[in-house]
């Protein structure tokens, strides 16, 4: 199928309208001529110019003298053209700022909880994150985390290195689980715990690294989101550049997509560089990359993992605070999430992707990370 473009906004020209000046001309009056004696009474009766008044007609009043001569009313002069509006100087808008934002997730120990076999570290919940690591013997560990109305995310924990896990339902009672597999798809909860959280910058879960989404500032993501975004002025500016570069230079790897689905690669988290060296990947590939590069660039960005239609996807969604339309597909209003589809625009037409994401309702979102 044909890869969608991203399309170039349109800047908005200043229109200027040119106000012609007018005028009316003055009526002009002209002196009557002079009666003649043979014919007296004519003149009397003709209405010569604007007025009727006896002195404009020059004949002798009632005291037999004859009046001064009227003065002939000079012509009003034509207005002046108005000249040409200077033009404006288009408005100097700087360059935003594109230094990598890359804060790392730590594990300090202030705040922890847990058994033999697990440790959550909530030292730092009111940034919008926990940090969790395993050391028992079981090969296959979930962590779950239910927020506030209900809502899960469940997470691979296999490691006893510290990972980081956003807290994406904001402030609220928050339990935490983490299950052991005993077969199949059976678990048991081997350790649980509840806390209260409030975040401090809502935004903080969706511009810091974490398990799904795993960058620091040597990931050659940032430092290519950068690069990018050297010349954008604004934050749609830099959305724009780095959603047409995935678009046009990654391509859907067809082959891991049929292994993730035939089960023969399973438990899959993208790993973002190896993405952007090879140059191909599945959809979890893109929707990582591109919330990795744009949260770098200070952009707060979701990946979400649910339902496109009837297929399991992952894609993101960009908070914005300028307005503007992206290839037409995916609006900004500076008020609300926005979805956007990296992994259907390189491998689709854009008619194609406008009529299948139209208004979102073919998405459904099960896990936000």
């Amino acid at each position: 199928m044909k890869r969608g473009v991203l399309a170039k906004l349109i800047s908005c020209s200043l229109c200027v309208m040119l106000l012609a000046g007018c005028g009316d001309a003055d009526s002009i009056s002209v002196p009557s001529a002079t009666q003649s004696s043979e014919q007296p009474g004519i003149m009397d009766s003709l209405q010569v110019g604007a007025t009727s008044a006896p002195e404009d007609t020059g004949h002798t009043d009632d005291s037999g003298q004859t009046p001064p001569p009227t003065a002939t009313p000079q012509p009003t002069a034509a207005p002046s053209p108005t000249p040409d509006p200077t033009p404006q100087p288009t408005p100097f808008v700087p360059l935003r700022d594109n230094t990598p934002y890359c804060p790392i997730p730590e594990a300090p120990g202030t705040v922890t909880y847990g058994n033999d076999v697990t440790t959550i570290d909530a030292s730092h919940t009111d940034q919008g994150y926990i940090m969790a690591n395993y050391t028992g013997t079981c090969s296959k560990v979930k962590l779950q985390i239910i927020g506030p109305n209900d809502y899960k995310c469940t997470y691979n924990l296999n490691t006893a290195d510290f990972q980081a896990f956003p807290l994406t339902a904001g402030d609220g009672s928050y339990a935490f689980t983490v299950n052991e597999n005993i077969q199949g798809n059976e678990y048991i909860i081997s350790y649980e715990l509840s806390l209260d959280v409030v975040i401090e910058d809502p935004f903080s879960p969706y511009l810091t690294p974490s398990s799904y989404v795993e960058y620091d500032s040597d990931t050659r993501a940032v430092e290519l989101a950068a690069e990018l975004c050297e010349t954008a002025r604004s934050d749609l500016d830099c959305v724009s550049l780095i959603y047409n570069y995935i678009v046009d230079t990654i391509s859907y790897d067809y082959d891991k997509a049929e292994k993730i689905t035939s089960g023969a690669l399973s438990s899959y988290v993208a790993d973002i560089d190896r993405t952007l060296e090879g140059g191909k990947g599945i959809c979890l590939d893109y929707a990582a990359l591109m919330a990795c590069m744009l949260r770098s660039q200070h952009i707060p960005t979701r990946m979400e993992v649910g339902y496109a239609g009837m297929a399991y996807h992952a894609w993101v969604s960009v908070y914005i605070t300028d307005v503007g339309w992206v290839n037409g597909i995916v609006e900004f209003d500076g008020d609300t999430w926005s979805l956007m589809d990296p992994t259907f625009a390189a491998s689709n037409s854009e008619e194609e992707l406008k009529e299948f994401i139209g208004d979102g309702s073919n998405y459904t979102v099960r896990y936000i990370y």
